[in-house]
């Protein structure tokens, strides 16, 4: 049950003054929640703002910088209406002070209440941007216009915050104000010794200081109250990520004892050897398996370091021992890829390997089920399918999840629900910075893969703005009739009017029209809305070479296998997030072949945007390249979307907070380790603010404790 001091704060936002539906759903959209029914009041109380707007610039009309907010007192001279039938007409306001001449411009106006706001003679201060047209200076629809007399009510600093369609700033500051009233009095979680360390206010002071900045400086991130907040944010975070540790280290390892005999027959059939970062992941998997704790480890590794290969190697021991293991991918056309390359190298050890996906169904289903149920399935490969109820295994040891980032916690434990407790090895292609592994599987222990795999070529990777178009389209067709095969990715599916980036049906139309009749039947489409059988269709083409130009969306971003693959075009790559980038690039340059990557862009180019892919052309360290993303977008960008199962958060900033990070990691640990069941009084604070914070699911991992 939710403390019932937190009821105020989980108020729909709609039960506040002045709020009705329309603005419930635009308050919703600024939030980050997915409806005005899951948006309330503590949505708003933790809404940082991202600016500020300083109104204390106070100088004569003529001095006013162009462009800038500007606060002026003047004197109301006259009013000069719209012309009778002409709405559209401005109707101004002339005023002046010592220096000159000003023209208060407004559009659709009632002359009723503007006389009433602005009477002539009166002295009023006005604040907003001053434009000059034909040497002469006039503010368009002034933010603010007060009287002289009330210029204490004057706002000086004001913070400004994310805006969405139907949403004004005066609007959402009057909610965001409503909601901060009903910020009742909490215990305090955050240790003393850290808050007096660091100087922290209480989180209620915390907040007010969030919403009322006084300087500049008051919304930096390393203030103490930006501090504070993000300190909290991170502790209930880790605070969560521990609780499931905790559980999921209840239950009891199943030690995998193997001499390793199908791993060497594995690795004796491989054709290459293994890299010494592959040789010491192989090692610290097999340890963690053979122990009686349960191991959860995040084996990361850069596109094509060899991940399925050190993964194939933990999964023969766990058969030789008597178990079976699981591989889950998050497409289908990744588990499809994984069961060819893992069947092939299980062959060489006689191990069976199946898979399954929905595609499987009626007597094929059946059959597959009962194989799984028996054992004689040892290695199982499939989709989120393999979580179903009707999935049953013998003896489930090992379960391998790729692309973890798209599975949340919870798939996590519905996947150690399965009968025994497996071992579980996660692994990513996105190579995650420290504090965001921390941040995100502050529970798991991590394997690095550093080297590429000998054999592989660099790939040149160059930028070129999208007029030349024409020139790598004639270079693509001389490429095509070598032979030679390339991607062609393009951002949206198909095109709409709020975008004018060239969907992936479009550019395949140009494209086939410009190869010509002789070449045409060479340009294959690939995108996410095609069933898993058309991308299979189009997949296969491409591999056997009865296509050599693939048009895709990024569906192709994740594990897609083409070793003869060498040239990458990624249109509006300025569009693209580094960590993107990097694994789109990572498509090519697999093989023995020399590779390169283009990076077409629109101009002219952002200050961001020019950096991203500046740091794409001078390095394919994926690790380098995860951190300088980190710098550029933040951790709620990095690694995709937000509904990537990763902390998108509100209050931190993992690159400005990240020694905060470390602190609550530890701090959660402490805790649990004295107070497992959060029963004490420091246990019952930080039970609220695990409510506060949504982390709900955490509570319910210590009832199950």
């Amino acid at each position: 049950m939710r403390p019932l001091e937190l009821d105020p704060l989980f108020k729909p936002v709609d039960s506040l003054a002045g709020i009705g539906p329309k603005l419930a759903e635009a308050l919703a959209r600024v939030t980050g929640r997915d409806s005005a029914d899951e948006t309330r009041a503590l949505d708003l109380v933790l809404l940082p703002p991202h600016g500020l707007i300083d109104r204390t610039l106070q100088s004569g009309i003529t001095e006013a910088p162009e462009g800038v907010i500007a606060t002026l007192k003047v004197r109301v001279d006259r009013h000069q209406p719209s012309p009778p039938g002409r709405r559209s007409a401005p109707y101004r306001v002339f005023v002046h002070d010592d220096t000159g001449e000003l023209a208060l411009t407004f559009f659709h106006a009632k002359q009723a209440w503007l006389e009433k706001l602005l009477p002539v003679g009166e002295t009023v201060l006005v604040s907003g941007k001053v434009e000059w047209f034909n040497g002469r200076p006039s503010m368009v629809h002034p933010d603010h216009i007060v009287a002289e007399a009330e210029a204490d009510s004057f706002p000086r600093i004001e913070p400004v915050y994310p805006l969405t369609a139907g949403l004004s700033p005066k609007v959402l500051r009057r909610s965001i104000e409503s909601a901060l009233e009903l910020v009742p009095v909490l215990p305090e979680w955050a240790d003393p010794h850290l808050v007096r360390r660091h100087s922290l206010p209480d989180f209620a002071d915390a907040l007010q200081q969030l919403h009322h900045p006084k300087t500049v400086i008051d919304i930096e991130p390393q203030t103490p109250a930006r501090r504070r907040l993000a300190y909290d944010e991170l502790l209930a975070g880790q605070l969560s990520l521990a609780l499931v540790r905790q559980t999921l280290r209840k239950l009891p390892g199943q030690p995998v004892q193997a001499e390793g005999k199908l791993r060497q027959a594995i690795l004796q059939a491989l054709p290459f050897s293994l890299t010494g970062s592959q040789q010491t992941a192989v090692g610290e998997i097999l340890t963690d398996m053979a122990g009686s704790d349960r191991m959860l480890r995040l084996l990361q590794g850069d596109v094509g370091s060899g991940k399925t290969a050190v993964a194939m190697l933990a999964m023969a021991d766990a058969v030789e021992a008597g178990g079976q293991a699981v591989l889950m991918a998050p497409t289908e056309i990744l588990a499809r890829q994984h069961y060819a390359t893992i069947s092939k190298m299980a062959q060489a050890a006689g191990i069976e390997v199946v898979v399954l996906t929905a595609r499987a169904k009626g007597r094929d289903r059946a059959e597959l089920l009962a194989r799984i149920e028996s054992g004689a399935a040892q290695i199982v490969i499939g989709t989120h399918a393999l979580f179903q109820e009707s999935v049953v295994y013998a003896n489930l040891t090992l379960a391998v999840v790729d692309e973890q980032h798209r599975f949340g916690v919870h798939q996590r434990l519905r996947l150690t629900a399965k009968g025994t407790a497996p071992h579980m090895l996660v692994m990513t292609a996105t190579p995650i910075p420290r504090t965001l592994v921390l941040a995100a599987f502050g529970d798991m222990d991590v394997s690095k893969l550093t080297e590429k795999p000998a054999g592989r070529q660099p790939i040149t990777t160059v930028t070129i703005p999208d007029e030349r178009l024409g020139d790598i389209v004639e270079r693509l067709k001389s490429a095509v009739l070598e032979g030679k095969k390339a991607y062609w990715i393009c951002p949206l599916v198909e095109d709409s009017d709020q975008s004018e980036l060239m969907s992936v049906e479009s550019r395949h139309a140009s494209l086939t029209k410009a190869f010509g009749k002789e070449l045409a039947p060479m340009v294959g489409l690939v995108h996410g809305r095609m069933s898993s059988e058309e991308k299979d269709q189009a997949m296969n083409a491409f591999k056997s070479g009865q296509t050599r130009l693939l048009v895709a969306t990024t569906v192709i971003e994740v594990g897609v296998d083409v070793p003869d693959a060498t040239i990458m075009v990624i249109e509006h790559a300025e569009r693209f997030g580094l960590a993107q980038l990097h694994q789109l690039r990572g498509r090519v340059g697999r093989g023995d072949s020399a590779s390169s990557c283009i990076l077409l862009y629109h101009g002219p180019l952002g200050e961001t945007a020019g950096a991203r892919l500046a740091v794409l052309r001078e390095t394919e360290d994926g690790f380098r390249i995860a951190e300088e993303d980190l710098k550029l977008r933040g951790e709620g960008e990095v690694l995709g979307t937000r509904q990537s199962g990763l902390p998108g958060f509100r209050l931190a900033n993992l690159a400005a907070h990240g020694d905060l990070l470390e602190i609550a990691r530890t701090d959660a640990r402490n805790v649990l380790h004295s107070d497992p069941a959060l029963s004490g009084p420091r246990g019952a604070a930080l039970r609220v603010l695990l409510y506060l914070m949504r982390r709900d699911e955490a509570i319910r991992f210590l009832r199950a404790g």
